[in-house]
Order: C-alpha cells, then structure tokens, then sequence
C-alpha cells in the first residue's frame, strides 16, 4: 500500500470529519477509515493538530522547519570548529 503525506491544510479537515463522526456515535476505527487512515495516524495526528486553528498549523511547520535548518547549520558550525582547533593544536 503506498503511503500518502498528508500537509496541515488537509489534515486539519480531516480531524474535524472525524471528530463529528465520533460525536454522532461512530468509533474511532470507523471515523479514521471514513477520512482514509489508520487509528494510529488518527491519534497521532490528533495528538499533534487536535487543538489547532489552520493558520497555527501552518505556523507550527513553519517554525519546525526553520528549526531543523538551524539546527544542520550549528552542526556544521560545530564541525568547522572541531576542525580549526584541531589543526590549530598541529594534530594532523
């Protein structure tokens, strides 16, 4: 089965499709297969979009991604440092 990344854009509907299936009696096996996802994608995404609006969402991955690239650039920053020193203290 191929897998499918769904953005924020999509997921938030998604989780309000299926917390109104849940209010109207369905069980969560059946609102997550409905909005064509397992359980486990149900409650992860849940745990991790369950009280945002669109626009935080949006600016959550924003901010995840910037920090993910500041933080590859403090590695490489790092690196270059280790680097200097040790060529610097002549053990080559």
């Amino acid at each position: 089965m191929a897998r499918k990344r769904f953005g924020a854009e999509q997921i938030i509907p998604k989780l309000r499709e299926a917390e109104v299936e849940i209010a109207q009696g369905a069980t969560v096996a059946v609102a997550a297969k409905k909005i064509g996802v397992t359980e486990q994608t149900y409650y992860r995404w849940k745990k991790e979009y369950g009280g945002l609006k669109m626009e935080q969402a949006k600016r959550l991955k924003e901010l995840e991604k910037e920090n993910a690239r500041l933080k590859r650039l403090l590695a490489d920053a790092e690196l270059d440092k280790a680097i200097l020193r040790e060529a610097a203290s002549g053990n080559f």
